[in-house]
């Protein structure tokens, strides 16, 4: 295996907003809410509630993490690069955080990287504010406070698309469409996550989904630097 490609870990995360409903929020949320989806209707014309069902998720101050998926390279016995995964999902967030915390934390390694689309704008920021507000001390690989921005080991699929220019947001189902990524996706996307996890109580659905987006980002790196897809057969999904 390339040396570069040994420590980075895939990651992608699926979040949702901090309660099933808006009158659920305690009084000092709800106004912190109406706060911010006054600016959020100058974008589309919507109540609080309905934009709290809909937007609440994306923002860490009112959404919660249900799902991690990481993934890390290895070498098949053929000599093949192949690809191995694992899930921390589940309802209860502090202990999905905290099982994210000790796999990283057990990786003995100081040039461990990060690796998520769009993930110095979402998951990253997202994964430390959450750990915070469950009273969780960063690892390592997340603390970035006090680090130049070539310290930094974060690795972002959409920033290497950018080359530099000031794009907007560019989709990983885009970008897997554009270099003919396969993707599994065809029953959800990412505006149902919410509606899968309150409504349809179906979080393997969530899990599934999520661990797919791993698959195709790291494909989407391999892509942007010149090497070819895995074969699908070396891909290893853990329990």
């Amino acid at each position: 295996m390339i040396p570069e490609l040994r420590d980075i870990i895939f990651l992608d995360i699926e979040t949702v907003c901090c309660t099933d409903a808006y009158h659920s929020l305690d009084e000092r949320l709800k106004a912190q809410w109406a706060r911010k989806a006054s600016f959020l209707k100058r974008e589309e014309e919507a109540t609080d509630e309905d934009l709290f069902n809909s937007r609440a998720g994306i923002y860490a101050e009112f959404g919660k993490v249900i799902c991690i998926s990481v993934g890390m390279l290895y070498d098949t016995e053929s000599g093949e690069l192949g690809l191995k995964t694992k899930s921390y999902y589940g309802h209860d967030e502090k202990t999905v955080l905290l099982e994210l915390k000790g796999m990283l934390e057990k990786i003995d390694s100081p040039s461990v990287r990060l690796c998520a689309h769009n993930g110095k704008e979402f998951d990253f920021p997202y994964l430390c504010r959450r750990m915070l507000v469950q009273n969780i001390p960063l690892p390592v690989a997340l603390n970035i406070s006090g680090r130049k921005p070539w310290e930094t080991p974060h690795l972002d699929t959409m920033e290497m698309w950018k080359f530099g220019d000031y794009k907007n947001y560019t989709s990983l189902d885009l970008l897997a469409a554009i270099f003919n990524i396969p993707s599994s996706k065809s029953d959800m996307d990412g505006s149902q996550v919410n509606h899968v996890y309150y409504k349809e109580k179906n979080l393997e659905k969530i899990k599934s989904y999520c661990v797919s987006d791993v698959v195709v980002l790291t494909q989407l790196y391999l892509k942007l630097k010149g090497m070819s897809l895995l074969d699908p057969k070396n891909v290893i999904h853990s329990a």
